[in-house]
């Protein structure tokens, strides 16, 4: 199914390096890449691998404040702090470091890099799907760091494929936490439909995404937000994505797809608190990947985004997305030598199989406001009453 890839890497992203006791490491990137280099994922035909080029401030100004970008830039000199807190920066979740503007340009303009490489296309020199695992950092703002993201590379990245002429894209974000950055950069344009499927912001930062939160303006109807009850599993978030993703993106008819893929939904990741399976992950990339070709002659643009279980659950669920996204799944062990690297590096045992020996199942949405007494339903009933009618959608019929 998958024509041709591009892979968006080098070691240089472990350089986005808040610190030895930030959540976010940089080892989850590293053995992700190792993982899926010893597995061949990486040199599978049509695959290529190509180092980021930085993206450029008027890039970085598509989405972000000219201020905000020259704070980042200072930030690593301000001594004081004073400036760089009102941007966000110098909190607890967003340490200053050093080079800290080159770190992040590098991640935003890589993924502007893959979607400049799927709008292009095959015929012109680029990709039919181009993954950037470094990528997916969703939380900032137009003018604030937040939720460890400086700069908010899938919204720089649509905001680039705005300029150059497209009309209709979806950005589809399955981490655990609400993709708020994303929404905020485009909540009253009708261009762009985003939609989350995250936590409920009751229980998980950043405490937004509610099913009423739907667009302002010309955009209303072209944000989905579904917010899950605290210890959904694999059968409740796979029927909540089934129930409202496909329809949605059907009725919206994307030209291009954008889609963040943090893992913090697996019930090891130690910041939140669903309940999912590497297996019930990898059933949603495969999802994904259809409708990339069902809807949009497959151009599709992957990113990585959360996920703080750097040895157990991100090298093994971003491999899978890899490997999905290159056209063909994976099953069996894990390679001795992966486990061994994971073991110097990660200073613990390695899981030795690809995925958890889950067989996830779900029940499809049969219409109705679902089962009464479940609170994942409620939570899937209360998004298709506020946002399908603003698609032509009817709240209350089946999947569809």
């Amino acid at each position: 199914m998958s024509d041709t890839t591009l892979v968006i890497w080098d070691e240089v992203f472990t350089s986005y390096d808040f610190g030895p006791s930030h959540p976010l490491r940089p080892l989850r990137l590293e053995l992700t890449m190792a993982l899926a280099g010893q597995l061949g994922v990486l040199a599978r035909p049509g695959v290529t691998v190509r180092a980021p080029v930085s993206a450029e401030d008027d890039v970085l100004q598509l989405v972000h404040d000219p201020m905000y970008v020259a704070s980042v830039k200072r930030a690593p000199d301000d001594l004081m702090g004073r400036l760089s807190l009102r941007y966000g920066l110098g909190t607890g979740d967003v340490p200053i470091f050093p080079l800290m503007h080159e770190a992040a340009a590098l991640v935003t303009g890589a993924t502007v890099d893959a979607a400049r490489a799927v709008w292009e296309g095959p015929a012109k020199g680029g990709a039919q799907h181009a993954v950037n695992i470094s990528g997916g950092l969703h939380h900032a703002m137009r003018d604030r760091a937040s939720g460890f993201c400086v700069y908010d590379d899938p919204a720089v990245a649509i905001a680039w494929l705005l300029a150059q002429g497209a009309t209709r894209i979806a950005y589809v974000d399955v981490d655990v936490h609400h993709g708020d950055g994303v929404e905020a950069a485009f909540y009253d344009d009708p261009r762009v439909l985003t939609v989350s499927i995250h936590e409920s912001g009751r229980t998980l930062f950043p405490g937004t995404g509610w099913a009423d939160q739907v667009g302002a303006g010309e955009g209303v109807g072209a944000n989905v937000n579904v917010a899950l009850p605290m210890g959904t599993g694999d059968a409740g978030w796979l029927r909540a994505f089934d129930a409202v993703v496909p329809p949605v993106l059907r009725a919206f008819r994307p030209e291009i797809m954008i889609t963040q893929h943090g893992c913090d939904t697996h019930a090891l990741d130690p910041l939140a608190h669903l309940m999912m399976s590497i297996d019930g992950q990898r059933i949603a990339y495969r999802a994904l990947h259809l409708l990339a070709h069902e809807l949009c002659e497959g151009r599709w643009v992957a990113v990585g985004g959360g996920g703080y279980e750097p040895v157990q659950v991100v090298p093994r669920a971003w491999t899978h997305l890899l490997a999905e996204v290159t056209g063909a799944p994976l099953d069996g062990a894990t390679p001795g030598d992966w486990r061994d690297l994971a073991r110097r590096r990660g200073d613990e045992l390695a899981p030795t199989s690809l995925t958890d020996g889950r067989s996830p199942t779900f029940v499809p949405w049969e219409g109705g406001t679902g089962d009464p007494d479940d609170a994942a339903d409620a939570a899937v009933t209360q998004t298709r009453e506020a946002a399908f009618p603003h698609l032509g959608l009817d709240p209350m019929a089946a999947q569809g």
